[in-house]
This record gives C-alpha cells, structure tokens and sequence, in this order.
C-alpha cells in the first residue's frame, strides 16, 4: 500500500530547498561580488598604468586603491633616502583640514613600523597597535587601517595606507589581497614613469651640454659658457644655487662663476683645496654627496656654508685633470639629492669641461696665429720701414754738409729729427705688437705701454715712447715693476699736466739696470713749489737700492728725469 508524505514532512522538505536555495543566491552573490571586484581590481591596474608622469602615477594609485577597498582616507608615502618619507601622496582630506594639521607625516610610529618591516598590515583600530603614536593636532579621526608595501623590481619604493573602512566595519583578508595585487601592479607602474622621467632628464641635459658646444663653437668666450653651465645646472638639478670654482696657484677653489640664491656676491670667494668636502672630489675624479654643508664646513669659510644644506660636488676637468669642481647646493632643511641623478650631474660636468677645454685650445691656435701675423708685421716693419727711414736719414745727414743756404740746411735738420721721431714711433708700434696678445694682464711692457696711453688719453700731447731690452724677463720682482709703473706714471704725469711741454720722449731700457728716463720740453721745474712727487719717485729708488737723477730737457730746456735701480 503506497504511503503518502505527510504535511509535515512537505513543510520540511520545502524548508531545506530555501535554504539550499539562499544558499546558492548567496554564493552566487559573492561570484558576482568577487567578478565585480576582480573586474575593478583590473580595471585600477590598467588606470595606474596609464600615464608615464610619476606624479601623476602615484596620485592615480592611491585614488585607484581607496576606492578599491572602499576606504575614506588614503595615502603613499615614498621612501627617502635617509629614511623616513620624502613625499606624502594623499586623497580624502580637503585642503582646509591639510593646512591645519602642519606637516604630513614624516615616517614614525605604525608608519615607521612599515618602514622597517616591509610587510602587510592590518588592524581594526590604530589607536590600539603597539607602534601607535598618536595623530597631531587637528588630524581627522581614523581606526580602521591596512597597509602594504609597493615594490619597484627587488627594493620598497614606498608604501600604500588606507584607513576609515566605508560603514564604520574593518578592512578584511580580501581587501588586504586586493591591495597586494595593486601594489604589484604599482610598482610596475611607478617603475615606467621613473624610467620616462629619467629618459626626459637624460634627453633635457644633452640639451644642455648641446646648447653649451654651440655658444662655444659661436664664439662665445669662457666666461659666458661657465655662466651658461651654472644656469643650466641651476635649473635641471633642481638646487638653490650652482657654482664653478676652479683651482686657483694659492691651492684655493674660487668661485669663478654662480647662478641662483645669492650667487652673485658669492664671485671671487673661494675655499680651500684641501678640504675634504672637494678635496675628494678633486682627487678620485668622483662625485661627493653631502648631506648638510654647513656641517661639512663648519666655519663656514667665504661660500657662506651655513646658508646651505644639501650639496652635490662633481669633477669638473678632463680625464687628465681636475681643473675645478660644479657645486649644486640646496637651502638649509632643503630635500637631499637623489643619488640617480648624480651620475647625469656629473656626466653634463664631464661634457661642459670638454668644450671649455676645446674651446680654450681653440682660442690658444687662434691666439697663436694672430701672434705669428704680429710677429711677421713686426719683422717687415723693423727689417724693411725702419731701415729705409735710417737710411734716408743718413743721407739726409751726410749731404748737410753741401748745403750753404741757412733755410734749406735748417729744413733738412728738421727732417732728420722728424725721421728720428718716426724711427722710434715705429720701433714703440713693434713692441707693442710683440706685446698686445697678452690676456694674462701680467706683461709689465704690456702695464708700461698702457700707462701711458692712459695718461696722455685726454691731452694735446702724444708722447713718444721706446722701450729697449727684455722688460718682462729681467724684471722678475714685483715689488721692482710696481715701483716702476708708479715712477712711470708719475713722471709722465708731471710732464704733460704741469710742464706746458708740446714734446715727451719716454725712454725705458732693460740691462743691467732698469731705466726710467722722461724728457720734455716744457717750462722746466719751477722754484718754490712742494716738491712732493719728485720725493716719493726718490724714496721707491732708495728702496729698490737705485738713483734718481733730475736735470735739463729736449733741446736745452724743461726737464729730464732719470730713474735707476739695478737688476743684478
């Protein structure tokens, strides 16, 4: 007899299939969930891959990861390379809530644990983990907080924190994998970016170092292109202020060229050679990170150090030499440089040192050249011009005697004298082609010629001037050329400011001795009158063991002055 189910049984039976069935709906809820979740978690990873600007990257990857995990607050912070945060990336807090709250945080308390400790972190509530430091004066209330860390290849670039689960609940096991793969995939992106930005900044310093060679091969002088190199330098390393100083004879580094914050009352100044700072530098030909200047040059020396935090050192020279140093220099409290870019610092020093040098040898062959023509001048005018007017001088001379007429024979004289005149006009035109291609500043003939010049700049009169023997070799003392130029100047000085002459023959001679000898034609040497130069002329003589000699002028009359000092 076939048994029928009961009601109760029915009921029953029709209870476990709602379950079952809840049961399927719920799992296929957490499908949709995790498809959704995985679709959003692909979606993001695509996102932070999207651009190829680090800063935007990094602000792309924390807005991908709050929203992933449905956080309120978020943020990267970036490893530095002292320790502790460089750069605090942040979403979720408004711009009036940041500025009250000071500083970002700087790497400590269950930030700092994360540092240390490159592992994931999750807690239901900050306040109670054992590296919690509290939050500083008007920072937003936060419990809930995850945190991982983001990897470019095997090192931590930085680190992901979320905190404030939407709904006042805790971050789970799943939002904590979630984030894992997007740190993965951040790290992938943040990778890219700073490969794209170091290609840029390779790309932006050939730039550069082109745009140096071509002032350079312009024409363009020394100065202007280390000018050039300091403000470049300024503005791709991102400092305060770049200087140039070069080896000086004193063993001093001074500063030859500056750009930036103070740079320009900083030229001139200088520090010396042995100081460890550039001392290094200069000896392995290798770049020098310092941290803070004003503790690696404590007193400060004459670049005003204490100014300075953060420095980057880099050679400036050749493989053969280091002929000075490009110093990049940060504010006190200043971000320190990144040791990435020092290679690229150092590359655009090597690469401007070159072409100063190039450019320098150029100048010599140019300079050389120019001195040959000077030289070939020279020889054409004292073998051919000079020889010829002696020579008509000369038989000038010899037919006087056949000259009865009073008029003519004073006419041929004169012309004589005028000839002599032009002799040595011509011989004071050759020393100063052999002269005049000295840049260095330091040739007396060179100092000699142009104190007269300077002298007679604004006068009637244009003295004649000879200078015979080797000025620049014999005279070797300083102290002996310094007397002389002041003797020279004040002598001629003399003559064409108080002597009324219309004629100043200045004779320099260079033997045993050193003679200064001015002669004009002038009034001569009044009587009554402070005699307060001729004393100052006789004391430099007395000090240089020499003599000073005071007697009759040109034709007779005004003044001659002969100074003498040995030189043996």
């Amino acid at each position: 007899m076939e048994q029928r189910p009961t009601a109760t049984g029915v009921s029953l039976a029709g209870l476990r299939l709602d379950e079952l069935l809840g049961e399927v709906q719920e799992r296929l809820a957490e499908i949709a969930q995790t498809r959704d979740r995985m679709q959003g978690l692909l979606d993001s990873v695509l996102a932070v891959g999207s651009g190829l600007e680090l800063a935007g990257t990094l602000q792309r990857i924390i807005q991908t990861a709050v929203e992933l995990v449905d956080a309120r607050y978020g943020a990267l912070g970036v490893l530095g390379v002292g320790g502790g945060l460089s750069k605090f990336v942040h979403v979720g807090i408004d711009e009036e809530t940041r500025a009250q709250m000071g500083h970002l945080p700087e790497g400590k308390g269950l930030l700092g644990e994360l540092i240390e400790r490159p592992q994931p972190i999750r807690v239901p509530d900050l306040a109670e983990h054992p590296a919690s430091v509290g939050f500083p004066p008007n920072h937003p209330p936060m419990r809930s907080f995850v945190g991982v860390p983001v990897r470019v290849r095997d090192a931590v670039f930085g680190n992901l924190y979320l905190t404030e689960k939407q709904g006042g609940g805790e971050f789970t096991a799943d939002d904590e994998v979630v984030l894992r793969a997007l740190a993965a995939a951040a790290g992938v992106a943040v990778e890219n970016a700073r490969l794209f930005e170091e290609s840029r900044m390779r790309e932006r310093w050939q730039q550069a170092s082109a745009e140096i060679n071509t002032l350079l091969l312009g024409g363009g002088s020394g100065d202007d292109a280390m000018r050039l190199i300091v403000q470049r330098a300024l503005e791709l390393s991102a400092s305060d202020c770049a200087l140039i100083l070069l080896l000086a004879e004193s063993d001093r580094l001074v500063v030859a060229a500056a750009a930036g914050e103070h740079g320009e009352r900083l030229i001139g100044a200088g520090i010396a050679a042995s100081e460890p700072v550039v001392a290094e530098v200069v000896a392995t030909r290798a770049a020098n990170l310092v941290a803070d200047l004003s503790h690696a040059l404590p007193d400060g020396l004459d670049i005003a150090a204490a100014e300075y935090g953060p420095a980057l050192v880099v050679p400036l020279g050749t493989a053969e030499r280091v002929g000075g140093v490009l110093l990049a220099l940060r504010g006190k409290g200043g971000a320190p440089f990144e040791p990435d870019r020092v290679p690229l610092l150092g590359s655009f020093a090597d690469q401007a040192a070159l072409a100063l040098e190039l450019a320098d040898k150029q100048r010599t062959q140019q300079q050389l050249g120019l001195l040959a023509d000077r030289d070939r001048i020279a020889g054409d005018l004292h073998d051919h011009v000079i020889q010829r007017l002696f020579a008509t001088g000369m038989r000038l001379q010899g037919g006087l005697r056949r000259v009865t007429d009073p008029e003519v024979r004073r006419r041929v004289i004169t012309s004589v004298q005028e000839l002599d005149q032009t002799v040595q006009e011509i011989r004071t035109s050759i020393f100063d082609l052999h002269t005049s291609g000295d840049d260095s500043g330091t040739s007396l003939r060179r100092r000699m010629l142009d104190t007269v010049a300077d002298l007679s700049a604004d006068t009637p009169v244009s003295p004649s001037i000879r200078i015979d023997g080797a000025v620049d070799t014999l005279v070797a003392g300083q102290d002996v050329a310094e007397h002389a130029l002041a003797v020279l100047r004040e002598a001629v000085s003399n003559a064409l400011r108080h002597a009324q002459a219309s004629e100043v023959v200045v004779t320099i001679e260079a033997g045993d001795d050193l003679i200064i000898d001015v002669a004009d034609n002038g009034i001569g040497i009044p009587t009554g009158i402070a005699r307060s130069g001729l004393l100052g002329i006789e004391r430099r003589a007395a000090k240089c063991a020499g003599t000073l000699a005071v007697g009759p002028g040109l034709g007779g009359g005004g003044t001659r002055l002969t100074w003498r000092v040995p030189l043996t």
